[in-house]
């Protein structure tokens, strides 16, 4: 009797521990039962079934094997679990994968294009479960099926995110439905072929967030991630396939990309110290900054934060289109354009520096010519839009061109690129005249700012010195370096011997015109007050410098500078050498420009 109760025992532990198998395929004839797995070569994945979270469901999956909490990669019958524990996994005669339950029925299956002589399924040490003939090596190209082709929520160190422009196969990531249920969720991250591929995640058949087009380096729309020893990537476009594909160099290393059920995507890292996978990036749909959400402002806008400014802009030479809405900040519509386009009659480009290049599902792109050649090609047809150089690297090359209607634009002042809008030239020309006007008075506002900040400060220090006299006391040391040295000319021209002008200008000046425009500013504002007066520009001629008709000399110090002795050492900079010392208590005359 004690043996009888103790044989039972035995069989109801075989179905609930898992029994691993001493090899890494399954043959004909041999198959593999619930609680029995097979493991990779190199023992880095493990095939078997499972069960997810709370969930009873059974499902045949692949796991890490080194990895202490089972995190699984890949899923085979995610959408048709089964109920017990039943299952067995086997290979026919066709070489097809075949998964029944208890009755016998196929719950999941593979497909195959053709059959082989003795066919095998085996767990590469990569984590792919692919089905060949036994006779043939490791050649991807010569596989039946492999699971790398049919991806989960998971992207593995070399797995192909993208295309077969050929065959028609996309593999893209889909996120579970939940923790406990591996079915096909909402979210999926993908490479979108049509027109140029780019990198975007759907949530259902609307695109949440778009990374963009490769440009040689990154995606458009996100930071490069930084070069290191571990981890390397690429982008293959061609006429065959596009596909996305990272490797890990260091194979100790434990690396995998996921798309979660809240449809985040997270680039993820194995750390062995706190045991458990650590997030090193993450692209993400749920987010507070409004303009990675696509198409947030409407075609022909441009979406930043700026202060006590809109989120959502119209393009220079663009107008809402409905302006009930846009006032509303219902920037949904976007813009359109405020003169119509001439084409025969003589159109032009407007240039726009670093933003995210728009939707390229209708744009084409020529890798081999310049983006000189670019500008006309898209000139001749009346229907190009805008164009942009497709390949960042170096000193940039290759053509991109847009057909349609520019959507998703952000700024980013750090990775942005430059594009080229195509405007009516009437309209261009206007854009200019009205940037020049900008220019004149921001120039005038910073002279006068100068000049007023520094007249009044000397008057200061000439009454302060003057009482001081009268009471036959001398300033001390530090208010005679204040009132020479401290006030605002000499701020600016301190920080511009250092190589430092930026930190001058407001921040909220930031977005009034481009930073060249703003440092032009500043160096004509040196120009003005410089201590001799022949040195100093005419109004007439601080008009054409300001509109970049003028090269610009290298300012001298202002007037009134008493240090005694120059603010840089003769070693570190040659400005420094042509900086004599000077004392003026009470001289006004040379503030005035002639």
């Amino acid at each position: 009797m004690e043996g009888f109760m103790l044989l039972i025992f035995c069989s109801l532990m075989v179905s609930t521990v898992t029994v691993a198998i001493a090899t890494d395929s399954i043959t004909l004839g041999q198959s593999i039962r619930d609680g029995e797995t097979i493991v990779s070569a190199g023992e880095g994945f493990e095939l078997g079934f499972f069960s997810p979270g709370k969930s009873k469901s059974r499902y045949v999956g692949i796991w890490y094997k080194k990895v202490s909490t089972r995190t699984v990669t890949w899923v085979a019958n995610r959408d048709a679990p089964i109920s017990d524990h039943s299952g067995v996994l086997s290979i026919t005669q066709q070489g097809t994968l075949v998964l029944l339950n208890s009755s016998n029925y196929t719950v999941w299956s593979t497909n195959v294009s053709r059959t082989a002589k003795n066919p095998i399924a085996v767990l590469l040490e990569t984590g792919n479960l692919v089905v060949k003939d036994g006779n043939d090596d490791n050649n991807p190209d010569r596989f039946l099926w492999q699971s790398f082709d049919h991806l989960c929520d998971t992207l593995l160190p070399g797995m192909k995110l993208g295309a077969n422009l050929v065959s028609g196969l996309n593999r893209f990531l889909s996120s579970w439905k939940s923790l406990d249920d591996p079915a096909e969720g909402e979210f999926k991250h993908m490479i979108d072929p049509r027109g140029v591929p780019q990198l975007v995640l759907y949530k259902g058949s609307v695109i949440q967030l778009r990374a963009g087009s490769w440009n040689g380096l990154r995606w458009t729309g996100v930071p490069q991630l930084k070069p290191n020893p571990v981890y390397t990537f690429e982008f293959v476009w061609n006429a065959n396939e596009a596909f996305y594909r990272f490797n890990i160099e260091n194979s100790s290393v434990l690396s995998r990309m996921v798309l979660d059920p809240a449809g985040v995507v997270h680039r993820l890292i194995w750390v062995e110290r706190t045991n458990r996978w650590e997030s090193f990036s993450r692209f993400s749909g749920v987010t507070l900054d409004q303009c990675e959400k696509y198409a947030f402002c409407g075609a022909y806008a441009s979406c930043g934060f700026k202060m006590n400014s809109p989120v959502c802009e119209c393009l220079e030479g663009f107008i809402p289109k409905f302006p009930d809405e846009w006032n509303f900040s219902d920037w949904s519509d976007g813009c359109v354009r405020r003169t119509k386009l001439g084409c025969e009659k003589g159109d032009g480009f407007l240039k726009h520096k670093s933003v995210k290049l728009p939707d390229t599902r209708h744009a084409w792109v020529d890798k081999n010519i310049s983006l000189s050649e670019c500008e006309k090609l898209c000139l001749k047809n009346c229907s190009c839009t805008a164009y942009a150089t497709a390949d960042i690297r170096e000193r940039g090359s290759g053509c991109l061109l847009w057909f349609d209607g520019l959507i998703d634009i952000r700024e980013l002042s750090e990775i942005g690129q430059d594009l080229y809008i195509r405007l009516a030239s009437s309209e261009i020309a206007n854009i200019e005249r009205k940037r020049q006007s900008r220019k004149k008075i921001l120039v005038a506002i910073i002279v006068l700012s100068i000049l007023l900040a520094t007249g009044l400060l000397m008057l200061g220090c000439f009454l302060y010195r003057r009482k001081r006299k009268l009471s036959n006391q001398e300033a001390p040391q530090s208010v005679q370096i204040e009132c020479n040295n401290q006030f605002y000319p000499f701020q600016a021209w301190r920080l511009w011997i250092e190589g430092r002008p930026v930190e001058l200008i407001n921040k909220s000046l930031d977005n009034s015109c481009a930073l060249s425009e703003l440092l032009r500013c500043i160096h004509v504002g040196l120009l003005c007050v410089q201590q001799a007066p022949e040195d100093r520009p005419s109004m007439s001629t601080v008009v054409l410098m300001l509109s970049g008709e003028r090269s610009l000399p290298q300012p001298k110090q202002p007037g009134f500078f008493t240090e005694s002795k120059p603010p840089l050492s003769e070693s570190s900079s040659s400005i420094s050498k042509e900086i004599p010392s000077s004392t003026n208590e009470i001289t006004f005359s040379l503030l005035e420009p002639r």
